[in-house]
């Protein structure tokens, strides 16, 4: 079996040095957006050095997100690529993270799960620095085809659905470019530049990053309900649902509640098509 879940889960964790300074998360900020209008002093806050803070979910590319892309290398785990699905993402933040760092990042298989059809694995990424952590990561990759082998089927539960009209819905526009821009943070993968790979993947075109609209939505989040404050949030979690292409339009819709904000988001032009759900931004 290309996926040994009990070696994948004993291996060695792997860890790796990584840093970043302004420009970094000045090139982050950009790639979901941020800037427009140029001069608006809340834009600012995302791309002058003189103000800026670091969105959260900054830490998913944090080091060119190494800790994802090692993980799917790790003791016990043949996958092939085209099989892969990014199925959520969730991200704890143990304290604000710094506009210039160094630190050290440690990555392992936290769990792999048979959902039938397919694998899940669970690559968990845990960041410090010389003051202590800074924040854990989980992403929960699908590998279709790989279940089916008798393991656990992992927790079930998800978040309940919000009810209700939302507190409020705003629109984002994804630019034409949008895609190029955001894989200059350090996922090249062609299928979201490259019109070729994309129909090969059975797309009609390439596709937007689905951690772009990640990081797209909790800045709708902050800069709305949380009054433009990043060192509010303590945790965000998504599960990707469906696609965006470059040029469309994200309706996001919240619901506030005690601590936490509950987002839908979706593809306007397509319908409403579902793109994230079981949106949670945690806060303080």
């Amino acid at each position: 079996m290309p996926i040994d879940a009990a070696k994948a889960v004993a291996a060695e964790p792997r860890t790796t040095e990584i840093a970043w300074d302004h420009k970094d998360v000045q090139l982050y900020h950009l790639g979901l957006g941020a800037g427009l209008p140029a001069t608006d002093p809340a834009e600012l806050r995302y791309t002058l050095e003189s103000r800026l803070h670091v969105l959260p979910s900054f830490a998913t590319v944090a080091g060119a997100g190494m800790g994802v892309v090692g993980g799917l290398f790790a003791p016990g785990v043949e996958v092939d690529l085209a099989a892969v699905l990014h199925g959520g993402q969730a991200l704890t933040l143990h304290r604000p993270l710094p506009v210039r760092g160094e630190a050290l990042s440690t990555s392992r298989v936290a769990a792999v799960y048979d959902k039938g059809k397919a694998a899940v694995l669970v690559l968990r990424t845990e960041v410090a620095d010389t003051e202590g952590p800074l924040w854990t990561s989980d992403a929960q990759i699908y590998v279709r085809g790989e279940g089916g082998f008798g393991g656990d089927r992992g927790p079930a539960d998800r978040p309940p659905a919000p009810e209700g009209e939302p507190d409020l819905e705003v629109e984002r526009p994804v630019r034409e470019d949008q895609a190029l821009l955001y894989r200059l943070s350090g996922d090249w993968n062609p299928l979201h530049a490259d019109p070729e790979f994309a129909k090969l993947a059975g797309f009609d075109r390439p596709i937007l990053h689905g951690l772009c609209t990640y990081g797209m939505t909790l800045k709708a989040v902050v800069d709305t309900l949380l009054g433009g404050d990043v060192s509010r949030v303590r945790g965000y979690g998504t599960r990707f649902t469906g696609i965006v292409f470059p040029g469309e339009t994200l309706r996001i819709r919240m619901w506030r509640g005690e601590g936490r904000v509950t987002a839908a988001v979706t593809a306007v032009e397509r319908d409403d098509a579902p793109v994230l759900a079981d949106t949670v931004v945690e806060y303080a």
